[in-house]
């Protein structure tokens, strides 16, 4: 099994003003889309033309559905430059599924990271990030709750983060637009900087 550590994080980013400090962003790389949940005859009886554009945007073709990992990859690139810490996803350290199950490389990414942060857009297809999630802080909420964050849109709502909420006084919080997220992630990262830099919190190397 390959072995996830936060060398081998490193040597997959790019140069930023604060290397070391790195920020593992989470979230779904697909928007949600109709298609995924109804059958074709379901589709057919429905005029998408008619529909209003919020609505209309739910049964695009499944490869233009990429607005979610889009968003995930704006924000990488904000906090790249603003504060200049690590940001990255998954995708970005390149380790193979087959090799290591996603689960399992959401916890290594969080256990290496400074900050982990889950995002959760309102047209996120959010099974998947529901269920890495949970295995996230069922294995490191004891350790690692100080440094996990959990950010959705305000038109969200999850029974998933309720519970979450309560079950590891997880830190939860909203966003309107895509500029307030990213400034909550930006306080989000400057606080735990500040915090490890007065050994609040182990200053991870």
């Amino acid at each position: 099994m390959t072995a996830i550590t936060r060398d081998r994080i490193l040597d997959r980013l790019g140069e930023v003003t604060y290397d070391r400090f790195l920020f593992y962003l989470m979230g779904p790389y697909k928007s949600f889309n109709l298609n995924y949940v109804l059958s074709e005859e379901e589709r057919r009886d429905i005029d998408v033309a008619d529909l209003p554009g919020p609505l209309r945007r739910l049964f695009q073709n499944r490869d233009e559905i990429d607005g979610a990992q889009a968003l995930l990859r704006r924000i990488q690139g904000e906090l790249r430059v603003d504060p200049g810490v690590n940001a990255f996803l998954a995708l970005d350290v390149d380790v193979d599924t087959d090799d290591v199950d996603a689960a399992t490389q959401s916890i290594e990414y969080t256990r290496c990271s400074n900050a982990t942060a889950f995002v959760l857009p309102f047209l996120g297809h959010n099974f998947g990030v529901g269920e890495e999630a949970g295995s996230v802080l069922e294995a490191l909420s004891e350790t690692h709750s100080d440094r996990l964050i959990f950010l959705h849109g305000d038109d969200v709502t999850s029974a998933m983060i309720r519970s979450a909420q309560v079950r590891w006084d997880l830190r939860v919080a909203t966003y309107e637009t895509e500029a307030e997220l990213v400034s909550k992630l930006r306080l989000f990262a400057s606080g735990i900087m500040q915090r490890e830099r007065r050994g609040d919190l182990e200053r991870l190397e």
